[in-house]
């Protein structure tokens, strides 16, 4: 084979998802990065090293990313000799998301500043490093993309996923229904025609 495609999970999954791509690029070496980054300077590090030493054995590689899977990649191999990207319910405005997450757990910036970690009762805890990182690292883009997005995806607005879309080397599909997490019979599908016809 002279081409990878590298699986890069999202929160909770694991490299073993790239199995079920597979069959989806028979024609490819399916590989699933399996990492153990929780911060986005943790994935820099840990990604590119992956990275340098997949690359030199295949003439091309392309990316599947799940939700925060995406942000990772965007922030650690966009300066990488990726042909493509398939984006999954991607992360694409980790600002966004973390100032959402204050809202949800009415914490300000003050306070996260001065506590630097605050754990929600919704199972994440909001850093401070982190939110500092994000905002002096903003993500640079250029890699063709196509990204699939779930029209009731809970986590991710629209409106975010569409400024990306804009601004970068991006096509949009959108799942009518879809949630964030793609992972009923029908959703699976939807995703497995999404990139067959991405693919071409």
């Amino acid at each position: 084979m002279d081409k990878a495609i590298i699986y890069i999970h999202g929160k909770g999954g694991n490299a073993e998802e790239a199995i079920h791509y597979k069959s989806l690029f028979s024609d490819c070496d399916v590989i699933g990065l399996d990492y153990t980054a929780q911060f986005p300077w943790e994935a820099k590090e840990e990604f590119s090293l992956f990275f340098n030493s997949i690359c030199r054995n295949y003439r091309s590689v392309e990316i599947i990313a799940n939700s925060i899977g995406a942000y990772f990649a965007i922030n650690a191999l966009s300066n990488q000799q990726i042909e493509k990207a398939y984006f999954i319910s991607p992360v694409v405005d980790m600002e966004r998301l973390i100032a959402d997450m204050m809202i949800w757990a009415n914490v300000t910036e003050d306070e996260l500043k001065e506590k630097k970690e605050i754990q929600t009762t919704f199972g994440e805890t909001i850093s401070w490093d982190y939110l500092c990182y994000v905002r002096e690292n903003p993500i640079i883009w250029k890699i063709p993309t196509h990204i699939l997005y779930g029209e009731k995806d809970n986590l991710i607005p629209y409106g975010t996923i569409l400024e990306f879309v804009q601004r970068t080397t991006s096509t949009l599909s959108i799942m009518k229904n879809g949630e964030h997490w793609f992972h009923t019979e029908e959703q699976m599908k939807f995703l497995d025609e999404w990139i067959i016809k991405s693919a071409k």
